[in-house]
């Protein structure tokens, strides 16, 4: 399911307030500034720190791979 485009507008990061990467293949918000990933739960973005799941070096780097297939919310440039 989808996020609906008004979230992808608004939605950033709450610890460090900075926008995210969207991928609906894979169902989560994704910081890589962090590397912090957030899910999304029947459409319902999780943005609770404390039920981000850390990343690691490879799945960070197949993040990157496939930036041009995510969004990126907040209304942020991609980092």
């Amino acid at each position: 399911m989808a996020l609906d485009p008004l979230l992808t507008e608004i939605l950033v990061d709450p610890e460090d307030k900075q926008p995210l990467w969207y991928s609906d293949a894979d169902a989560l918000l994704y910081n890589p500034r962090l590397k912090r990933s957030y899910p999304i739960r029947d459409g319902i973005p999780v943005l609770l720190i404390g039920e981000a799941s850390p990343v690691a070096d490879d799945e960070h780097a197949g993040f990157v791979a496939r930036l041009d297939e995510a969004i990126v919310t907040g209304g942020g440039p991609a980092s």
